[in-house]
């Protein structure tokens, strides 16, 4: 009979390996397979109590089925599907059906990096979208699918003759979470009016020789009213939209018995930003770049070549966008929107290394949804030959050979001594332009053995993330009677699935000193003996940034070098037994590991320090009553976490103010926020809310007290800030002295409520600012103190002058080209 407080034994299916042996209320189990088969479920169960007698697992048994086998259920947060047999050709008479499951509030979007079938015969069919049903056939990448439901389905059917490398696709699970925190997305076609002529579009079963009218698009127009079997409509906009779908569609057969159009009716949507840019090169960003870009744009850019003999060639310096919400379409030509010139469309962070247009313009159309999005795009581009691909570059740690970019040229890769080469040996320059994959990668193996004294240990492509199914083995061998050190600089793996194991011996039955999972950063670790083997595993899915190791060796009667901790000063360079070092934390950070001072000694019979090595970080909160000082947010100088409250009061002494200036500030826009208060808690009154990267120079509170609390939401975060207080004495009739620029002079001592004061600058200097500072009611001077600066250039007037090199005394930048013109008095010289 079953207890109230145990779920029972579910079982193992065939094929598979459970981990575990407690099946109580709490207990969690897990599943692999045996080589050659995969996992079709959850890898996990959970025993949860349903009610007073009753407790049942959280998920059903899984199953394996072999590698092999076309379809399954797919959960996790991300993951790639693929046609049987890719990236050869998929099988004949095949008929596979996948279901991506994410959690109910979920969405899911699917993203095709690859798409090559046989017009008609064979198709993709996806359910549970809107359009309820969409079919993909044909050789051009479908735009990205985003579901309405918590799952989506993918049919994939083909006949009995002609076969194509079929298709990839990644999707994404966008969490509910996410939609509270940003606001609900929304999907066109909600409108039930509307609803007949939406599903049509999509290719709803009918067995009929006509295809429904499509309609014309909102700020557009249809050409065309045939919708007969071959009839084909086409789609414009009007001045200052942008087309989004295709500019034409054909009404045809899809699988010998339905009549439906190739795509979906376009729509027309408002231009909002980019421009028309002309070679011979130049770079253009997103809006806000490198802030967030904005929600609902719709961005075109068209770049033309000078000469028309001549080609585009862009690459991307940095690139992040929403994955499968937020796209970046690119094409070949100047009619923007059209399909049938899309040479990619970009989402997410990975991008092609060079994108090459075979015309001699290319445009880019970026969309955006109505939820936040990530930091946008910086983008390269120049003129280049035509029949070229374009310098792709050298992989780091990798060497070249060949140096022609010209269609049907090829290079060829290999790795440095030490670094394993992932990805293509070589790559061709194909008739469109395009190289025929990206540029391999030199990893670190996942297999070695190291014999140096000192060297690092890096996880598989870090910090890109490591992949899956991993098992990797590292070996660190040094002389007979010495020992091995090792300190981990970074540290990010999936919690509770991908672990490294760090044994004290060359054998997989040596003891373990440590195993670490997540994304804590472990302590500095020591061997006993001259051997240690360090073994990694990742599981099938999901992985982290991975983790980068130094490692040094030391003799028996000396502690190994702590290294110097970051945001901290060590005071003290002898590590033998006996002697001890000292760590002092930088302003504005605090310990947060160890003691200020540990010694080398003996214990146990080992010699080893006599604590962890101190760590410095910047607290959530604190009481400040020192004259000055600096507040940092957690985790600085990295991003802070998610979910934090942190309070901070200043105090100075009585009778005197605390002035606040902000040397870095920057939060996620409208979801992380600094208060800042005229008091000694939250109930005082505001001084100001900030977020984002707008605050003022600096603050004064009205009273020797200032209370700042710090709130972030559950996702996503930024650099944060970094504050200098101090304790001031203000007249409550005054400013605070501005200051004097550098190689300049001040005109004007009085500083109270409503005077100004003025500056100049010496010979061959220019104020930045000509304006004269006021002192306002807010005891704040109307604008920041000016700058004297040296240019580059100008007009200079006057019996007399001087003129001087930019950024004199200090060196001049690069690149200049500086002319001045001198003026003087008409008949002089």
């Amino acid at each position: 009979e079953l207890q109230s407080s145990s779920c029972g034994n579910p079982g193992v299916p065939p094929k598979g390996i459970l981990y575990g042996t407690r099946f109580d209320v709490g207990d969690k189990i897990r599943y692999s397979c045996v080589t050659g088969y995969i996992l079709d479920g959850h890898p996990q169960l959970t025993c949860i109590a349903n009610s007073v007698n009753t407790a049942s697992w959280d998920f059903p048994v899984p199953i394996c089925r072999a590698e092999d086998a076309c379809g399954g259920t797919m959960r996790g947060s991300s993951g790639i599907i693929t046609s049987p047999n890719f990236p050869n050709e998929y099988h004949n008479n095949a008929d596979c059906t996948w279901t991506i499951v994410a959690e109910p509030g979920d969405t899911i979007s699917l993203i095709f990096t690859d798409f090559q079938m046989e017009e008609k015969y064979d198709y993709l069919e996806v359910e549970g979208s809107e359009p309820p049903t969409i079919w993909l056939s044909g050789m051009n990448i479908p735009p990205p699918v985003i579901s309405n439901k918590n799952w989506l389905r993918l049919h994939f059917v083909t006949d009995s003759n002609h076969r194509y490398r079929g298709f990839s696709a990644h999707y994404q699970v966008k969490k509910a979470i996410d939609f509270k925190s940003r606001g609900f997305k929304l999907f066109p076609g909600k409108d039930n009016s509307n609803k007949f002529s939406i599903l049509n579009e999509g290719g709803i079963k009918q067995a009929s020789n006509l295809c429904p009218d499509p309609g014309e698009p909102e700020n557009g127009k249809r050409i065309g009213s045939d919708f007969s079997l071959g009839a084909t409509v086409q789609f414009s906009c009007d001045e200052d939209y942008v087309l989004q779908g295709s500019k034409s569609i054909t009404c045809q057969r899809i699988a010998e018995v339905f009549a439906a159009w190739s795509d979906h009716r376009p729509v027309c949507k408002v231009k909002t930003c980019g421009s028309n840019l002309q070679g011979p090169g130049g770079t253009f960003t997103s809006p806000n770049f490198p802030f967030q870009y904005d929600s609902n744009a719709q961005c075109v850019w068209v770049i033309t070549a000078i000469n028309t003999n001549k080609v585009i060639q862009i690459n991307f310096e940095e690139f992040d966008l929403e994955i499968g919400y937020d796209t970046l379409t690119i094409g070949d030509g100047g009619e923007v929107g059209d399909p049938k010139t899309v040479l990619q469309v970009l989402t997410g962070s990975f991008v092609p290394d060079l994108i090459v247009s075979m015309s001699n313009q290319m445009w880019l159309h970026l969309q955006t949804d109505e939820s936040v999005g990530s930091i946008g795009f910086k983008v390269n581009y120049k003129e280049i030959e035509k029949e070229s691909c374009g310098d792709p570059g050298t992989p780091l740690y990798g060497i070249r050979e060949g140096d022609g970019f010209s269609n049907r040229d090829v290079l060829r890769f290999e790795c440095q001594f030490g670094f394993e080469l992932i990805g293509e040996k070589s790559i061709i320059c194909q008739e469109n332009n395009q190289w025929s994959a990206n540029i391999p990668i030199c990893i670190f193996p996942c297999l070695s053995n190291f014999t140096a004294p000192m060297g690092t240990v890096l996880s598989p492509d870090y910090p890109e993330g490591y992949g899956n199914n991993l098992n990797c083995i590292w070996t660190i061998i040094s002389d007979p009677g010495s020992r091995i050190h090792l300190s981990f600089n970074d540290f990010d793996l999936e919690s509770q699935f991908d672990f490294l194991a760090v044994k004290d011996g060359d054998s997989p039955d040596s003891p373990i000193i440590g195993t670490f999972t997540g994304a804590e950063v472990p302590s500095h670790l020591t061997s006993n003996g001259h051997i240690l083997r360090l073994e990694f595993q990742a599981d099938h899915s999901m992985s982290g940034r991975g983790f980068n190791i130094t490692y040094n060796t030391f003799g028996h009667n000396e502690c190994p070098d702590p290294g110097v901790p970051i945001n901290a000063r060590r005071f003290g360079d002898n590590f033998q037994l006996g002697s001890s070092i000292s760590v002092i934390c930088e302003e504005g950070f605090i310990k947060t590991q160890g003691t200020e001072t540990i010694t080398c000694m003996l214990m146990d019979g080992k010699v080893m320090w006599s604590g962890p090595i101190p760590k410095c970080g910047a607290p959530c909160g604190g009481h400040f009553s020192s004259p000055s000082g600096v507040i940092l947010s957690p985790g600085w100088p990295g991003y802070y976490k998610d979910s934090l409250n942190c309070e901070w009061v200043i105090e100075a002494e009585p009778g005197h103010s605390i002035k606040i200036t902000f040397e870095r500030f920057q939060t996620e826009l409208n979801y992380d926020v600094l208060e800042v208060h005229d008091g000694p808690n939250l109930l005082s009154p505001l001084l100001g809310s900030y977020n984002g990267t707008q605050v003022p120079q600096f603050l004064f509170s009205s009273s020797n007290f200032i209370y700042l609390l710090f709130t972030t939401d559950n996702s996503r975060s930024n650099n944060g800030f970094k504050i200098h207080y101090e304790s001031v004495t203000v007249n409550t009739y005054s400013c605070l002295d501005p200051g004097i620029p550098v190689h300049g002079r001040r005109y004007g001592h009085d500083f109270s409520i409503g005077s100004t004061v003025s500056f100049s600058c010496d010979p061959g200097y220019r104020l930045s600012h000509e304006e004269p500072l006021l002192c306002e009611k807010n005891h704040w001077w109307s604008h920041p103190l000016p700058t004297c600066d040296a240019l580059c250039g100008g007009d200079v007037r006057g019996p007399s002058g001087t003129i001087l090199s930019p950024g004199y005394p200090d060196l001049y930048p690069n690149s200049l080209n500086c002319t001045w013109t001198v003026d003087v008095t008409h008949g002089k010289g």
